[in-house]
């Protein structure tokens, strides 16, 4: 079965969900996408990067591996990242599409349905944004700071360029280079498929409070090395355009 939405065809998909000790969670995330998938599509998988973690998500996944036959699991043997679990799961993926999510529950794979639904002719990529963060007063402090800051300095146009909730051609992800092994990847990631000239849309999203576990992006060392990439994408993407001046090339 295939969604056919205004004159835009979408067949297969794959879900990629990053696991970091998400034990807690990423049952519930398998489970959601597979039901949302059965009403998009037949042709799917999802794949869970298991990037390292030191509590029971291994073992979880095991035991949902059973259920969902459709369920793929790469693990890492050590924790290398946010941004490189995303690249690996990338680069597993086999459909024609790629929606991806955290897999901590604080968004519901249920509304991919939502962007689906959004990819009318004339849309490339599906972005989701955030209704409300539903996060404690610092997080959405820093979070609010970070948005506007990348924003501004990258000429981002999207309205949320932090909600990792998104549906890519993956065609797209084998065009662009995605390099970065934090959280700034989501900024290159938007960053390169904007300046290739590609057509976002735009559908919110609910963002839930964290019921099991702890952010891995707020802690000290990480936001460090986020900004260290930061400032990196800056002279990569901004002042060197090296992705244009490649593809040019090609």
């Amino acid at each position: 079965m295939e969604k056919q939405t205004g004159q835009k065809r979408i067949s297969g998909i794959s879900v990629v969900f990053p696991a970091y000790n998400d034990g807690g969670t990423i049952a519930s995330m398998v489970a959601a996408a597979w039901i949302a998938l059965q009403q998009v599509t037949k042709d799917f998988e999802i794949i869970v990067v298991n990037d390292g973690s030191s509590d029971y998500t291994a073992t979880m996944l095991n035991e949902v591996s059973r259920r969902y036959p459709e369920l793929r699991v790469i693990t890492h043997p050590s924790n290398r990242g946010y941004g490189a679990a995303l690249r690996t799961g990338f680069s597993a993926a086999t459909k024609d599409w790629v929606f991806y999510t955290d897999g901590d529950s604080q968004y519901n794979p249920l509304e991919l349905v939502n962007l689906v639904d959004a990819l009318h002719e004339g849309v490339d990529v599906v972005n989701g944004y955030k209704l409300t963060r539903n996060d404690s007063w610092m997080r959405v402090a820093i979070g609010r700071a970070y948005h506007y800051f990348v924003k501004f300095i990258f000429g981002i146009r999207i309205r949320d360029v932090d909600c990792d909730f998104r549906l890519i051609p993956r065609n797209i992800l084998e065009e662009i280079e995605l390099k970065s092994n934090s959280g700034a990847i989501c900024l290159e990631l938007v960053k390169k498929i904007q300046d290739a000239g590609y057509v976002f849309a735009e559908v919110p999203v609910n963002h839930y409070s964290r019921k099991y576990g702890v952010s891995q992006f707020f802690v000290p060392w990480r936001i460090i090395r986020t900004l260290r990439q930061l400032a990196d994408l800056y002279w990569m993407l901004v002042i060197r355009k090296e992705h244009i001046h490649n593809k040019k090339i090609l």
